[in-house]
């Protein structure tokens, strides 16, 4: 999906499938950042208000990183164990295939042979495994997709939803200092504002807060942190050890990445993670590479400066394969 005149068409048909829905069933992906779920708590804010009936949800492990806590709603979500089988509706969000839906991707096949599976995302590398797919590669968050939904069901946002388009909106452009950030985003992020928003602490809570132990471990990754002059790629991991040593959650180390991209040497970074399914890689780029091309061919997407994927390989298994990648593309 390419034009804003199929962005806009797919937003129509996905508001008439919702509009017609009895339930309405809302999911994101896996390990879900402040984007994937801002969008959906906003949508699933939004739908109660409206009087439908919405479930919101996203696959194990069902948990959420410290520092999306404040998100209004949270205690709304539903486990995936007791997701509906056979929702009239279901709408995902930020997630690009069905595998990043983990145990909830069954429902979402389901909802896809009847037709009435919408799928809401802005990743250039998405799937487009929907009935409706609405997906917009020009849209700064999923966050900005929903808004646009918001309007053509013509549901007035409420203080709730907009902290949570917010939260989508400021950690997927990076608190406004991505290339992502457009003249569009400061006038959604102006709109958001005027509902009264604890910016400074939702600030401080989204990029600033850690837990002391968390900084130790980041002090053992820092240590370990290995710089490929010749590539410009600069790269860290996390073992199981170390997160048993600190007591600190995989979830708790999303924002690792952004320390190690730091390195004015650092032309591609990469934060690798031991995890129970495998390793989680991160990779970020500055200019020249694609890295999520290279996300791609193992199995995972993203964007051009900004990817990721699951591997079941070791973590130094998966760093050769991914300086592999770099020097086959360089």
């Amino acid at each position: 999906m390419g034009s804003q005149l199929e962005v806009d068409q797919a937003l129509g048909q996905a508001a008439g499938l919702i509009l017609a829905a009895q339930t309405v069933a809302l999911a994101c992906h896996v390990a879900p950042d402040g984007d994937a779920l801002g969008s959906m708590l906003a949508l699933h804010h939004l739908a109660l208000e409206a009087g439908v009936n919405s479930v919101a949800s996203w696959p194990e492990p069902f948990a959420v990183a410290p520092h999306y806590q404040f998100l209004p709603g949270l205690d709304l979500a539903t486990k995936p164990a007791d997701f509906p089988v056979a929702p009239d509706v279901m709408v995902t969000f930020d997630c690009g295939s069905l595998a990043r839906l983990g145990e909830l991707g069954a429902v979402a096949e389901h909802c896809r042979r009847q037709g009435h599976l919408v799928v809401l995302d802005h990743h250039a590398t998405n799937d487009h495994y929907g009935s409706v797919n609405a997906v917009d590669p020009n849209a700064a968050a999923t966050a900005v997709v929903v808004r646009q939904l918001a309007n053509r069901l013509g549901w007035p946002l409420t203080r709730a939803a907009a902290i949570c388009l917010y939260t989508g909106l400021v950690t997927d452009t990076g608190r406004f200092q991505h290339s992502n950030t457009t003249p569009d985003v400061f006038c959604l992020a102006h709109e958001l504002s005027l509902f009264d928003l604890p910016i400074s602490a939702m600030s401080r809570s989204l990029f600033e807060e850690h837990r002391f132990a968390y900084l130790k471990l980041v002090a053992t990754c820092l240590e370990r942190a290995e710089l490929d002059s010749e590539l410009g790629f600069v790269c860290t991991w996390v073992t199981d050890a170390d997160f048993q040593r600190y007591g600190v959650t995989i979830e708790e180390t999303e924002g690792l990445i952004d320390l190690i991209r730091r390195a004015a040497e650092a032309e591609v970074s990469c934060v690798v993670k031991e995890a129970p399914e495998g390793v989680r890689v991160s990779l970020r780029a500055i200019s020249r590479v694609d890295v999520g091309a290279i996300a791609t061919s193992f199995g995972g997407g993203g964007h051009r400066f900004a990817a990721g994927f699951t591997s079941p390989g070791g973590v130094h298994e998966v760093l050769a394969a991914i300086r592999a990648a770099l020097v086959a593309g360089g």
